[in-house]
């Protein structure tokens, strides 16, 4: 198999599944080939407790997302009724990432994605045409091209559509009736049973879409309702985001075949900056300004691995010295007049911190001249 930069869920965790779909032999919905309490293990883990089958295998389920245990169990639930599940928050809070985990463990395969942009037209939720062929032998089944959403229908699995609020409206409202009716029309065919689509057990959609694209293009209230809305919030365990961050930067400094040498307090350090700037306070209870750019964990993660592969490849500098350059780099992406609310928060809380003998922060307090212009 050739090399891949990042394995979907479904192959990276492919002997996990296998164990699970054995392991738990209960009821489940038509098409799934877990159980639902097996899914949300698979995605929750198994809280350190060894799972054990039937045939006598066991063995213990990391979680693979950092979140409420209660909201995998909630869009376990929608997607086991058959509703459409549609996942909001900030961006960066893993909402893709817990669908693909969602769609890998019910029905095998993450891969039937679309992906909203402006230039979504309708053709990419429903279907289009094989033009040699549509030309050659007139409209058919044959020379039907159908979009992933109609191949998840007709074979009774997972779509998932993401960012959905950045699609134009009429294209979203292509949803609307296969979400409703579970079948779609193919009026180019002439009628009859070979000119409709219909839903095979165990088709769903997931759909993810970020708060702050709200009013991009609006969803109907049509649409609307054919989804149950979960919105997944950003990591509260400041415990679980260190770790989850030092995970993530790992993998993805080992990738590339480097050493991952980054201090644990060098990450300590970087997420409670993060944490000040994305909630606007600090464990202290002091005021901090917050940037208009999103602080948030995927961030976190990719300074980290930029701080990392530096350490590998250009060793030298203290890598504490490199995380001021690359806040600039984050608060930036938005709005340049950011700069100077990160400025403020090294004056500030930074500043405080390191007048209070925190020798970390007062290293990062000697760096503040990287900030300016």
């Amino acid at each position: 198999m050739t090399a891949r930069q990042i394995d979907p869920p479904e192959h990276r965790c492919a002997d996990e599944l296998e164990f699970l779909a054995a392991a738990d032999p209960g009821p489940r919905p038509a098409g799934w080939r877990l159980t639902p309490r097996a899914v949300v293990t698979f995605i929750a883990g198994s809280a350190g407790r060894p799972v054990t089958a039937p045939d006598g295998r066991s063995r213990a389920v990391d979680a693979k997302f950092v979140g409420e245990r209660a909201l995998v169990e909630r869009c376990v639930v929608t997607l086991a009724g058959e509703r459409g599940l549609l996942l909001v928050g900030e961006p960066g809070t893993a909402k893709s990432m817990l669908s693909e985990l969602l769609a890998a463990a019910i029905c095998g395969t993450s891969g039937l994605a679309v992906q909203g942009t402006a230039g979504t037209t309708e053709e990419h939720l429903r279907y289009g045409w094989n033009y040699a062929l549509l030309l050659a032998k007139g409209p058919s089944r044959e020379s039907l091209v159908p979009s992933p959403v109609l191949t998840a229908m007709t074979t009774g699995a997972i779509a998932r559509v993401e960012e959905i609020t950045r699609c134009l409206p009429e294209v979203q409202d292509a949803l609307v009736s296969i979400l409703s009716d579970r079948r779609l029309v193919l009026p180019e065919l002439g009628g009859g049973e070979d000119a409709v689509a219909y839903a095979a057990p165990g088709f769903s959609v997931i759909a993810t879409a970020n708060l702050r694209d709200r009013g991009v293009s609006e969803m109907s209230a049509a649409l609307k309702r054919r989804f149950n809305f979960e919105v997944v919030p950003p990591i509260v365990d400041f415990d679980a985001e260190v770790a989850l961050v030092s995970r993530q930067a790992r993998a993805a400094i080992e990738r590339v075949g480097a050493s991952y040498t980054v201090d644990e307090a060098v990450l300590e350090t970087l997420v409670t900056a993060f944490r000040d700037l994305r909630t606007g306070s600090t464990v202290e209870g002091w005021e901090v300004e917050r940037p208009s750019s999103v602080m948030s964990t995927a961030e976190a993660v990719a300074v980290a691995a930029s701080i990392g592969l530096s350490a590998a490849y250009l060793p030298g500098p203290d890598p504490l010295s490199l995380l001021p350059g690359h806040l600039v780099g984050v608060v930036r992406k938005d709005d340049p007049a950011d700069q100077a609310r990160l400025l403020a928060y090294w004056d500030g809380a930074l500043r405080r911190r390191a007048e209070a003998g925190g020798r970390i922060w007062r290293q990062l307090w000697e760096h503040r001249d990287v900030l300016r212009d």
